[in-house]
């Protein structure tokens, strides 16, 4: 039988490790994840949280109809939530000794998301809706790619993803309220017992 592997290396050698290359911050001899491509992925994930908030900002302002001011403040609440994610994902990167990419000059190329307005109030709900499942996508590979390499960036893009999921649904709700162009508004399903 093997011996045992002790769970912590030893103090004077994590003492001596802390010491080196104390210039890379968080970034310790323990950080498993190819940085580069974190950084890379997490600049085009801050770059997809920007034009959310922009295209939720737009549509807060733009929405009108009968049923405009409730659906543009849900608008206004996740554009706010947006910046949120934004702030944390560029926190992140400074943290990981890297620079977020706040450049207006290629913020489309790099979102994964795209910016579409939308005509009318259903327009601008399924485009919302369109970019939250991109999100969705996009976030749970970078999940499912950070692994255990890197569990503090896992942990904070968990939590974003369960706030764009949580968009989503309120998204789905809306459509599925005001209806369809011309068409009535569908049932709520019934709730299973």
């Amino acid at each position: 039988m093997a011996a045992k592997q002790p769970f912590l290396t030893d103090i004077k050698t994590l003492r001596r490790r802390a010491r080196e290359h104390i210039h890379r911050g968080a970034v310790t001899e323990g950080y498993k994840a190819d940085r580069e491509t974190v950084l890379k992925v997490l600049n085009e994930a801050l770059a997809t949280e920007i034009v959310c908030v922009l295209r939720y900002k737009y549509h807060y302002f733009m929405a009108s109809g009968i049923n405009a001011k409730a659906i543009a403040d849900e608008f206004l609440v996740h554009a706010n939530e947006e910046q949120g994610h934004a702030d944390q994902i560029s926190q992140r990167i400074t943290q990981l000794d890297g620079t977020p990419n706040l450049s207006p000059e290629g913020l489309l190329t790099r979102s994964h998301s795209e910016y579409v307005e939308g005509t009318d109030l259903v327009d601008m709900i399924k485009e919302d809706l369109v970019a939250e499942r991109i999100a969705i996508e996009s976030y749970s590979e970078i999940i499912r790619y950070l692994g255990t390499d890197d569990p503090t960036t896992r942990r904070m893009m968990e939590g974003i993803l369960a706030m764009e999921e949580e968009h989503a649904e309120d998204l789905s709700t809306m459509l599925a309220e005001l209806g369809h162009k011309g068409e009535p508004a569908r049932p709520r399903p019934a709730k299973r017992k």
